[in-house]
This record gives C-alpha cells, structure tokens and sequence, in this order.
C-alpha cells in the first residue's frame, strides 16, 4: 500500500526515486554587445561576405550546452542591414543571434536600454528573426496584444515550470512610435505579471532585469529596493545586467515562503569591444533547481566563474570568449588585461558574494 502511495505521489508531483532528485541546471550570462570592430572582425574573417562569428564562442559554448537551459542578454537589435553599426546605435546580423545558438543559448532577453536603436521596425525584425531561429524570448513585443498573449512564459525543464519575466529601467530616451511593447520596471506591471505566471503554473520565476549604473562594481540603493520588492512577490531567482562591470551576487532569504533567493546585481559583460579593465570580462552563473520530498521546486544554490572577451589578434581573427579555467589560451598580449580584471572581480565577489562560491578555484 505504501509503494502505491508513493508511485501515485511521484506521478502527481513529478517526483524521482529516492536519491535521484528532480532538478534542472540553469545558466546565465550578461550583455552580448556588438560594437563596430566587432563587426568589422566577423566581416573580416568572412572575407567580406557577411558577418562570421563562429569562432566566438567556441571555447565557452561547451559550458553553456552542459546546462538545461542558458540565457543571455542580447543587447543589439537585429536590424537587417546592410548598415549594421555599432554604439550609440546598435543594429547587428543575423550571424550574430545564429552564434549564439549554436554556443548552446536558449533563450535572449531584449528588453535592454538599446532594445529600440533602430526604432520600432528592428524591435519587430529581431522577434521575427529569433522566431526563425526556433530560440526563446522575452522582454519586447510586437504590441501590447501580443504582451498579453505572450506572457506569462512558462518553460517545462527537466519536468519544473519555470517562469521567464524580463525588463529594463528605459531605453534611453527612445519612444516607441508605432506601438512597440517594451518590458518597463513598473512595480504594478510586474507584480501583475509575476502573479500571473504563478497562476499559470509556474514553479520557478525568473525575473532577468537591465538596471543599475554603468561601470560601477557595487549595486546601489534602488536596485537593492527593487530586488526586495521581487523578492517580496515570490521570485525566485533575479538576474540583472546593464552596469557593463560584475556586481555581486548573494542568496537571500525569503522568510515569508520559507524559501531562498538567488539574486544577481550585475554579470557584466559576455562579450564586447569596451576597453576599461573591469569591463573587459564577465562572469556566468549556474544556478540549481530541484524538487523535493514534498514535491516542491525550489532554487537549490549557485556558483559562478568568470571569462575574458579577448580581442583579434591579427587579421583573420574574431572576438572570443575565454573562460577563466583556460589561462593558456589567453592571447600574450591580453594577458595582463585578464589579470587586472580577474583579481577586481575575485576582490568584489569575494568581499560581496553571499553563498554564491567560484566554482573553478
């Protein structure tokens, strides 16, 4: 009688067998930029013809596909060219998306302060062409019809629901002029949206959030108060971008739910031209789900490395993601670029982080 309990509480729960608990690895990464020289390197390497960057991402892409589900911000619009260009206003190739979902990217976050550089003709463009790609996203949309239709989105992985919100503090100054949906921090819209996707099923949200100051390594007081309200609402896991630099990262409590939080202030950069040292890297983070005995999904714990966006070295040569646990493939003249990064973000992580560990010692 006891092992029919049991049978018919793992089918209603979803629940394994003991010892094998129901769980699921998640991955993200900060904002994939697209400057002019990177453009000029994949137009290089492709000899004129398009914009190659396969070699971008080969050295992390084994990372990123080990992982259930990874997410990046992808913060250019996908314009369609042939002008693509780089900062102030932002509009890459389709190449570009294409990379990052042969390095194993799930889904990508556009709601971010450059979502709408090329107004609203390449917001609706960059949705239809990440509906191409057959990849998940979240954070802009063809209207607010299509927002309502659109959220919540709910991901089944590995047997959890998980819950995808995403949005941004603005986009700088640009207004939408033909009824362009942007994702806003609006505390009534998301608190709304939250509910609704926890009555749509989901075990796990996930709210990824573009805010903060560019270039400053600490968070300041209003992301810290916005990240209490998320928290206050139930979220679950809170990932944040947009400052450029690292910030910290901690496990929160939610004593109300009885529950733990991961919140991220800031992964920095995945990938980009910048040049300031604490810009020239950034860091991924894993964070774990699991359900347990009593059939409930929860974060589980989290750790992070961190990885050079090293530079073409020479005609015929991209921009290339290197992860920190691959030092010996570190061009020789971006050694000491890597050395200067690395040891300020180990000195705020290490000073900062709250049981949010480097996995890769």
């Amino acid at each position: 009688m006891k092992l029919l309990l049991f049978s018919l509480l793992s089918f209603i729960t979803g629940a394994m067998s003991p010892g094998e608990p129901q769980g699921a690895d998640l991955l993200f990464v900060g904002d994939a930029m697209q400057h002019q020289a990177q453009l000029d390197a994949a137009r290089d390497v492709a000899g004129g013809r398009g914009y190659d960057y396969s070699d971008c991402f080969t050295l992390i892409a084994p990372e990123v596909t080990a992982a259930d589900y990874a997410v990046c911000n992808l913060e250019v619009p996908l314009g369609g060219g042939p002008d693509y260009t780089g900062y102030p206003c932002f509009s890459a190739p389709d190449s570009y998306a294409t990379a990052l979902k042969d390095a194993g990217f799930d889904m990508f976050l556009t709601a971010n302060n450059h979502c709408l550089d090329r107004r609203d003709k390449a917001a609706r463009r960059t949705i239809a062409a990440l509906d191409s790609l057959g990849v998940d996203h979240v954070g802009t949309f063809h209207d607010a019809a299509d927002r309502n239709a659109k959220v919540p989105f709910i991901k089944d992985i590995n047997g959890i629901k998980v819950g995808f919100l995403n949005y941004t503090y603005g986009t700088n100054g640009i207004e939408p002029r033909d009824g362009v949906e942007v994702a806003l921090i609006e505390k009534d819209r998301m608190a709304d949206e939250i509910r609704r996707t926890r009555e749509a099923g989901a075990e796990i949200v996930v709210v990824a959030i573009h805010w903060g100051i560019e270039y400053v390594l600490l968070q300041n007081r209003s992301q810290e108060e916005i990240a209490d309200f998320l928290v206050d609402q139930g979220v679950d896991l809170i990932i944040g971008g947009h400052p450029h630099v690292i910030q910290p990262m901690k496990v929160v409590r939610n004593e109300k739910e009885n529950k733990d939080v991961l919140v991220v202030y800031s992964l920095g950069n995945f990938i980009s031209n910048m040049k300031t040292a604490d810009t020239r890297g950034g860091a991924l983070v894993r964070a774990r789900i699991e359900r347990g005995p009593d059939g409930v999904a929860r974060f589980k714990s989290a750790d992070y490395d961190t990885f050079l966006s090293a530079k073409p070295t020479g005609p015929g040569t991209n921009f290339m993601v290197i992860p920190s646990w691959m030092p010996d493939r570190i061009p020789v003249g971006q050694k000491d670029h890597w050395t200067i990064f690395d040891r300020g973000a180990s000195r705020i992580f290490d000073t900062h982080n709250v049981n949010v560990p480097r996995r890769h010692k």
